[in-house]
């Protein structure tokens, strides 16, 4: 749930640099098919954002990735959040919800080595 912001393409980048296989899945989704592919990849990390904007009107993507996660069999120990300020009662979890803007600053030296794949291997 990422609206086509430059952090998405970033979080996608940055699954292809350690290997990591990515789903990208855009706010259509409702929180039972969200869940249902969630269980199907077992992800390691969630990144959303808190909202979205459609045809002028907020739409509250972080309350349906809550839901989904607790409908999920298998929901990631992790979820990354971009706060765009566009929900400004955006539910947070503690010990699982993780602010984009303080990892990025945190992370921001951190030198990642590239974990090469061969070109037949998945990576969404």
């Amino acid at each position: 749930y990422m609206p086509m912001v430059p952090e998405a393409v970033f979080a996608m980048l940055a699954c292809a640099r350690i290997g990591a296989i990515h789903s990208v899945v855009f706010g259509g989704f409702a929180a039972h098919n969200l869940a249902l592919r969630i269980d199907d990849a077992q992800p390691k990390l969630l990144v959303c954002a808190d909202a979205g904007m459609r045809s002028g009107k907020v739409i509250r993507y972080k309350p349906l990735v809550d839901a989904a996660l607790a409908e999920a069999k298998n929901p990631p120990p992790h979820v990354l959040v971009m706060h765009r300020g566009l929900d400004a009662d955006m539910p947070h979890t503690p010990g699982r919800d993780i602010d984009y803007a303080e990892a990025s600053v945190a992370f921001a030296d951190a030198e990642v080595p590239v974990v090469w794949r061969e070109s037949n291997e998945p990576s969404y």
